[in-house]
């Protein structure tokens, strides 16, 4: 572009968003001097149409125009553990706390699709997450949370139909309504045959229930984010930040696809796909990506997709530390970890953000270290400013190259994924990449690198193979999952399945049963079996009944 066109394009920004009250109030009360500062000069020479302007297409400096001025990310941490009264408490500690909105973390067994007193179920009841297995729970579990008023995540995949019917349920009972309600649901099944490796059934039935959630979030509940697509999991397998990229965006473009071919407008759905990054320890390259994250999927929605409306072209995505760049060694080192990958998130534009705790490589977080993960947002909210400019790294020669870099990357790993495609689709390259095994071997040969790295120690890590010390710091006293929490709910368990009514439950599962194997949407029929008092594993084992089990193929 021209230092003309640059200067009308600019000129554009300030008329649309800076001199536009109802737009933006805080612009009003700025001088021509003052808004340059806080978006960038009207002659600076990056080029305007890759890198733009605030909440202008392609959205490399964020989605919206003022970005944290009006709009200050949401502080939501991860949090469940124990028994539902347990992560209830941990709940309402943390909303007292300051906490914006809630995140669930279930544990091994409800993300496995199975009851807590399945013998699969045994030592893992309660560990790494809470445990819900009947609606009874889930309205435990949110006991003095209104759901209509208050947006709520949950990190499940493989069941997430099946919590998520539990969940409207739940909110039912309280009294709202399903529009009322506003969250995210994770249900990003790519990335677990991707990575993470939970699951219940082949893909294709995956596909289908996310399709069918896809289309009665659309249809009944206008606030919900049906999928957000995932690359946190994918980046704590071992991944690059190029592979993290281009493996999710690949997998958001899929579920476009999926809703294209309901016959779902892009431009009515599309606003409401979401996205859950990771934000690792190499400060410049995590702000690259996620700047290359909003200017890969504005372009692709809009030149492949055929998006229109600029709400579907938006990358709204959740951002979390990483846990894999946690150590064991030298644990407080860890409080200045998140810290700096925190901060990467804010200046990328994240628009939610969890912090890790310090101990969480050894355990679940002890209140302390929770609230001290929470602090770490507030400190970085509250008093370093950084909320008061908009995209302040924007136009920096290094930054712009490494987003360019990034892009560049992810591109390439995008027209292998085409490569691998029978059909031309990005859903198709994605099957037969699961198939062949091909991510996983990528993100693999990525992790063995990294390996190789920190054992030459060409990568240092503070306390691990550099600045080793005395170890005098080591010892942390962490939180113990106590045994008597799955004595506990299995009995609960059972006293469920006592007096509940069970030809009524019977009835409903056989429907569903029934259900499956039409083209009818699931949905409802999932949230009738939970008013019946049908558990979650009981509704997942119907379900594999007609769908069948996955088992990943031998890779050679």
């Amino acid at each position: 572009m021209t230092e003309d066109e640059l200067q009308r394009a600019a000129q554009e920004w300030q008329r649309r968003y800076a001199a536009t009250p109802e737009r933006d109030a805080t612009f009003t009360t700025l001088s021509d001097v003052e808004i340059p500062a806080l978006v960038g000069p009207h002659n600076y020479t990056v080029d305007a149409e890759r890198v733009g302007f605030p909440g202008v297409y392609p959205f490399t400096r964020g989605v919206y125009p003022s970005m944290y001025r009006t709009r200050p990310w949401t502080i939501r941490q991860f949090a469940g553990f124990g028994s539902v009264e347990d992560t209830n408490r941990r709940y309402h500690d943390l909303l007292e706390a300051g906490q914006h909105g809630l995140s669930v973390a279930f544990d091994m067994p409800t993300l496995m699709g199975r009851d807590s007193d399945e013998p699969e179920s045994e030592g893992e009841v309660g560990h790494c997450g809470v445990a819900v297995d009947t609606i009874d729970d889930m309205e435990r579990l949110f006991d003095g949370i209104p759901l209509g008023e208050i947006t709520t995540s949950m990190t499940i995949n493989a069941p997430a139909v099946v919590v998520f019917a539990m969940y409207c349920v739940a909110a039912e009972r309280q009294g709202f309504d399903l529009p009322s309600l506003g969250g995210t649901l994770q249900t990003d099944i790519h990335k677990e045959y991707i990575a993470q490796k939970e699951w219940l059934f082949p893909p294709q039935p995956h596909l289908r229930l996310i399709g069918d959630l896809m289309e009665f979030t659309t249809a009944n509940l206008p606030r919900y984010h049906p999928i957000s697509i995932s690359g946190y999991h994918i980046r704590e397998a071992g991944s690059t930040a190029a592979q993290e990229l281009a493996f999710t965006l690949a997998a958001g473009f899929s579920y476009v696809e999926l809703g294209q071919s309901r016959g779902l407008d892009i431009d009515t759905f599309g606003p409401r796909l979401s996205f859950f990054f990771d934000s690792h320890i190499d400060f410049f390259e995590e702000i690259g990506k996620f700047r290359a994250a909003r200017r890969i999927w504005a372009r692709w929605l809009k030149e492949r997709y055929g998006a229109t409306s600029e709400k579907a072209m938006l990358m709204r995505f959740h951002t979390q530390t990483a846990g894999v760049s946690l150590t064991a060694q030298q644990p407080d080192n860890n409080i200045v970890r998140t810290a700096v990958e925190a901060l990467a998130a804010v200046l990328g534009g994240t628009q939610s953000l969890h912090t890790n705790a310090l101990d969480e490589v050894l355990a679940l977080p002890s209140d302390k270290a929770a609230r001290t993960a929470l602090r770490t947002q507030q400190v970085i909210a509250e008093e370093t400013e950084v909320t008061s400019a908009i995209d302040p790294l924007g136009g920096a020669w290094f930054v712009e190259w490494m987003t360019d870099k990034v892009e560049a990357d992810a591109e390439a790993y995008f027209a292998r994924i085409l490569d691998l495609s029978p059909d031309g689709t990005v859903t198709g390259g994605l099957l037969r990449g699961i198939e062949s095994g091909w991510f996983s071997s990528e993100i693999a040969d990525a992790a063995f690198a990294y390996q190789q790295q920190l054992e030459k120690g060409d990568k240092k890590l503070v306390g691990v193979n550099v600045h080793t010390g005395d170890g005098a710091d080591d010892e942390l006293e962490v939180m113990r999952i106590s045994a008597d929490v799955e004595t506990a709910q299995d009995a609960r368990l059972a006293n469920y399945r006592r007096r509940r009514d069970q030809a009524v439950t019977q009835a409903a599962l056989d429907r569903l049963k029934a259900a499956c194997a039409t083209d009818d949407n699931l949905i409802p029929v999932i949230m009738d079996a939970v008013r019946a008092d049908a558990t979650l594993g009981e509704v997942c084992a119907t379900m594999k009944q007609v769908f069948g089990t996955y088992r990943e193929p031998p890779v050679i």
